[in-house]
């Protein structure tokens, strides 16, 4: 701390914590849809300022610090505070409690990320990472918002909510941005793919970021699933 820190990677990091803040008096203020796009964004922000701090060589143990806390903020707190007056409000007890274990799991999973984060597989997270997590409640808001469906007293988004949060401290298998290796060729029609899909998205944002969280979420379940059916299939061959 004598010599100082490095002031654009933590930049980055106060600023997706600033759009976790913005997002939890949104959501106070019944700016649902505001909220959902805030935290999207403090998303952005935290996927860049540790691709900011690589590329520039100034990784430090205080950012690394600073990015959990400012996680905790932007897809702990922010998400549950939105899901709660969004949705859960009506279930009084049971509905502040399914919010504060959202943000309880979502606390625990980056703790145990931070102590594990030398030891596991670069190219999966062990339990959902708490932005895609956080991701998934947006992705519901916005497209409920667009569809014109009241998510006053729904079951789904409570049973949604909880499922997420134990998703996060499980040890089940989810995809990790880092096994896209981008500097390494590949074929032409990836790109052909990636400007499909970044058309969709532009044409039908609230449609295709759903669609997108959706299958991330079932498609990991759907794919520990499989595995857990392999694996058993195989220890029964091999007995």
């Amino acid at each position: 701390m004598k010599k100082g820190i490095y002031l654009l990677p933590n930049s980055i990091t106060l600023c997706g914590m600033f759009a976790g803040f913005f997002a939890i008096v949104s959501a106070m203020q019944g700016s649902y849809v505001l909220a959902s796009w805030a935290i999207f964004v403090g998303a952005i922000l935290d996927g860049l300022d540790g691709t900011v701090a690589r590329l520039t060589h100034t990784t430090t143990k205080f950012g690394i610090e600073l990015d959990s806390l400012s996680d905790v903020i932007a897809f702990g707190v922010a998400p549950s505070v939105l899901v709660y007056t969004w949705a859960l409000t009506p279930f009084g007890r049971v509905g502040w409690a399914v919010a504060f274990l959202f943000t309880a799991c979502g606390a625990m999973r980056l703790a145990r990320f931070n102590i594990q984060m030398d030891s596991t597989e670069k190219k999966y997270f062990s339990g959902m990472p708490i932005p895609a997590a956080a991701g998934v409640i947006l992705t519901n808001v916005l497209f409920f918002d667009h569809m014109g469906w009241s998510a006053e007293r729904s079951i789904y988004i409570l049973f949604l909510t909880t499922i997420l949060s134990f998703l996060m401290v499980t040890t089940l298998r989810f995809h990790s941005h880092k096994e896209f290796n981008l500097k390494r060729r590949k074929p032409f029609l990836a790109l052909v793919l990636f400007v499909l899909i970044v058309s969709v998205i532009v044409m039908h944002p609230e449609i295709a970021l759903f669609t997108i969280g959706a299958i991330y979420m079932w498609g990991g379940i759907a794919e520990n699933i499989y595995l857990f059916m392999t694996r058993k299939r195989r220890t029964k061959l091999d007995v």
